[in-house]
């Protein structure tokens, strides 16, 4: 048996011992596959597993897999920060500058619409990136937090609805599902920032106005001053 083989099949060991757990072990594998450790099956397979089998139970799964996934995620930013740019190495460039470039644009709105989208998007680039670049990790951990939670709730959901159907019910919506859910986060945050855009350009005039009826208020006191005397 190869080295490789050996590694894999003890992964697979290790991730059947965690499921037996239940929330731990789901909070387990989701911090052990966010933090550069991946699983067997995932954090997300497990989530279905489990929410099969003990439906009522379903949200402490959720919050559990979203616990360890941004606490998994906030390792690996600390790892990638200390490490600087010889984090993304194993990366293609052009995918690092992509990457970097929705950093730039979009901060946080990226990381948490990349939160969301299922495999293979490449969401431990997005981690590390903002490790290397120093994104504010406050910030981070809530998008990072806002995306998992949507995601594993979401895996929980279908399972207690569709049983052990939920596994291949995913297969085939989920990718459409995360996809019209990043579109609509992204409009949801363009409308707001225009909307506080028109705020202030609203706020702008409005001292302007004031100054200027100020000023006539002024000007007539004077006059009303002049005509008195």
């Amino acid at each position: 048996m190869s080295f490789w083989r050996q590694i894999t099949n003890g992964m697979t060991h290790v991730s059947e011992y965690l499921v037996t757990l239940g929330p731990a072990g789901l909070f387990a594998v989701a911090l052990l596959d966010s933090a550069l450790v991946p699983l067997p099956g995932g954090p997300d397979a497990v989530m279905l597993v489990l929410s099969t089998e003990r439906p009522a139970w379903m949200p402490f799964y959720a919050l559990a897999a979203t616990a360890g996934s941004v606490l998994g995620c906030i390792i690996l930013y600390y790892i990638a920060r200390r490490a600087g740019r010889r984090a993304l190495d194993k990366f293609p460039p052009s995918k690092q500058a992509r990457v970097k470039e929705l950093v730039d644009r979009y901060d946080v709105l990226s990381v948490l619409v990349a939160s969301v989208l299922p495999p293979p998007f490449p969401f431990k680039l997005f981690v590390i990136t903002c490790g290397v670049f120093r994104l504010n990790v406050w910030r981070f951990a809530a998008a990072i937090a806002a995306g998992r939670a949507f995601r594993f709730f979401l895996e929980g959901f279908v399972a207690v609805e569709y049983g052990e159907q939920a596994e291949n019910f995913l297969a085939r919506n989920y990718p459409a599902v995360g996809l019209g859910l990043a579109a609509l986060i992204v409009v949801f945050f363009v409308l707001r920032a225009l909307l506080r855009r028109g705020k202030k350009e609203a706020g702008g005039q409005r001292p302007e106005v004031g100054r200027y009826s100020g000023a006539k208020m002024r000007g007539q006191d004077e006059t009303e001053g002049s005509t008195d005397l």
